[in-house]
């Protein structure tokens, strides 16, 4: 994203011709952190309309250009935001303590959800992070950075690059045999001042989400999905995030990862590919996810896929507050 990479006028270079797209109509996308989810939801909506047969959707970050951190400090309100919402790691943390009191939850059950994010990244040869071996020693024993977030506790920041193809239903069958099928769309987005807002009970979360399983038929996530790939800066949003999606009740998202609701092999796991905890280029992150829930219903998710995956949740975030969700499948809506 421009803001990110301290590019000006990047349409002059955009590449398309290059693609190859030459004459081909481009539309250029940057929400933040759902840049990834709105790219994909487009590509959805320019499909499902009939405006176009078939779109190729492609996020990307190049962090050596430029740093997000002070992209993000310049989008604040300079007067009451800016001094005491540093970045994102800021808000993130203050979320953390905020969630940590209200609900009485350890760091250590925070450091759970990174060992098993990136526990699972090991199984993806696309993951950034790649951490076979870590343990919730190692995570708690990391460097604090904005207190009560640890180093291991926050996502990387990568370069990447991620592509998915949409088409019309005629077309799709030709280019596989088992694609995978959109069931539901939704988004929701506020903003507040960063100090007014609690943030870590995500209420667009919530309200988007409720959207996406109406459309989709989702009485119980927990029993109607198979997998979700939620999007989790760091290792407190994961626990309050999967709550405001409704898998769990208000400060219980520790509980169902403890019980191994969320863990490889249970009930619903999230984030087999690693999450953002592992992999994190940001114009491309929640794409990412769209991609990964796409490969499990489609059975490509390789060591890191879920068996018998039918239904998949993937979610995207952005800083000003933003959710956007979509519900795949193996099969078509009916």
């Amino acid at each position: 994203m421009d803001h990110f990479e301290g590019i000006n006028f990047s349409e002059m270079w955009c590449g398309i011709d290059a693609a190859p797209g030459f004459m081909k109509p481009v539309v250029k996308i940057a929400t933040g952190g759902t840049t990834g989810s709105s790219l994909g939801i487009s590509g959805y909506y320019n499909v499902a309309s009939g405006i176009y047969d078939k779109v190729l959707v492609v996020g990307w970050e190049k962090l050596n250009e430029g740093g997000a951190t002070t992209g993000i400090i310049t989008a604040f309100d300079p007067v009451w935001e800016r001094p005491s919402l540093a970045g994102a790691l800021g808000p993130l943390a203050l979320m953390a303590n905020m969630y940590m009191n209200e609900y009485n939850v350890s760091p250590e059950t925070a450091a759970m959800v990174t060992v098993k994010n990136r526990s699972n990244a090991a199984n993806n040869p696309f993951a950034h992070l790649q951490m076979p071996n870590i343990t919730l020693d190692y995570v708690m024993g990391s460097q604090t950075i904005s207190y009560p977030l640890r180093l291991h506790d926050c996502c990387p920041q990568s370069e990447g690059a991620c592509a998915v193809v949409y088409a019309k239903e005629s077309e799709a069958k030709k280019i596989r045999d088992n694609p995978a099928w959109f069931h539901s769309v939704a988004t929701a987005h506020y903003y507040t001042f960063g100090c007014d807002d609690k943030m870590y009970d995500l209420p667009t979360a919530t309200f988007a989400s409720k959207k996406a399983y109406k459309k989709a038929g989702i009485k119980d996530p927990i029993k109607d999905l198979d997998v979700a790939e939620v999007y989790e800066p760091t290792s407190w949003a994961e626990l309050s995030w999967t709550e405001a999606l409704g898998f769990a009740e208000p400060g219980k998202g520790g509980e169902i990862l403890r019980e191994g609701i969320t863990q490889m092999g249970g009930e619903l796991p999230v984030n087999p590919s690693g999450g953002v905890l592992s992999t994190n280029p940001i114009g491309a992150t929640a794409l990412v996810r769209i991609a990964e829930a796409a490969l499990q219903v489609m059975d490509r998710g390789e060591k890191r896929q879920v068996p018998d995956a039918e239904k998949a949740l993937a979610m995207g975030f952005g800083g000003s507050l933003w959710t956007e969700l979509a519900i795949l499948g193996n099969e078509p809506p009916g």
